[in-house]
């Protein structure tokens, strides 16, 4: 799941994207309205979270771009803005979603996992395709009933081919779910994910299409 965060407060931001790396999120980060605008528009993010007083322009003519551009692009909007107006106007610009500063990490990942359900049409946290199963609110995936012990990067690439089953994924689209900006990806990183993801799950799940991608089935 790509994320992208457009926040201006430096200590704000570098907590969130702390916070969500460790929850199994890739998170990129901009702290201007500009940039986020360039950005949006060449590569769309799964998620953005936006603040809406950015230091060159307001938070919502961003927003408005992106469903101007018809983006797919999942927006909650992250500000200090408590009021019910400001909240109105949000969502009806175009916002999936609105919390107010301060917040708990726990509330907004529990609504990043909404937003990620609603991406992937999964209808709870629970994705379940034949024996196998992952639970996204706990970061947990299973066989047959049974625990699988998988490293963060494994459960990444589990999650993000469960929960858009029958899609076939390129490797760059799994590196852009796996990876921030500035990580070091070696060019046969998502081959060895799959090659140690293959070893712990039932044979043939993972579905290699020959110069495509990787899928799992729907079942």
């Amino acid at each position: 799941m790509k994320i992208l965060l457009v926040e201006d407060d430096v200590l704000l931001a570098e907590g969130i994207v702390k916070a969500l790396s460790l929850a199994g999120f890739a998170v990129n980060w901009l702290e201007t309205g500009k940039a986020a605008c360039v950005h949006v528009v060449a590569e769309p993010p799964d998620i953005m979270l936006l603040d809406l007083g950015l230091p060159d322009m307001e938070g919502l003519d961003v927003l408005k771009l992106v469903r101007q551009k018809k983006l797919p692009t999942q927006v909650l909007i992250l500000t200090a803005r408590d009021t019910t107006h400001a909240k109105v106007t949000g969502l009806d610009a175009g916002a999936d979603d609105y919390l107010t500063k301060p917040f708990a990490v726990d509330e907004l990942l529990a609504r990043l996992r909404v937003l990620e359900r609603r991406i992937g049409n999964a209808s709870s946290a629970i994705i379940t395709l034949g024996p196998v199963s992952i639970n996204t609110s706990h970061h947990q995936a299973m066989l047959n009933g049974e625990e699988l012990n998988l490293s963060r990067r494994e459960y990444m690439v589990l999650k993000a081919l469960m929960e858009n089953a029958g899609v076939i994924h390129t490797r760059e689209g799994l590196e852009g779910k796996l990876y921030s900006w500035g990580d070091e990806v070696a060019s046969n990183t998502i081959e060895v994910h799959i090659h140690t993801l293959r070893k712990k799950l039932p044979q043939d799940f993972i579905r290699t299409v020959r110069g495509v991608g990787y899928v799992v089935s729907r079942q």
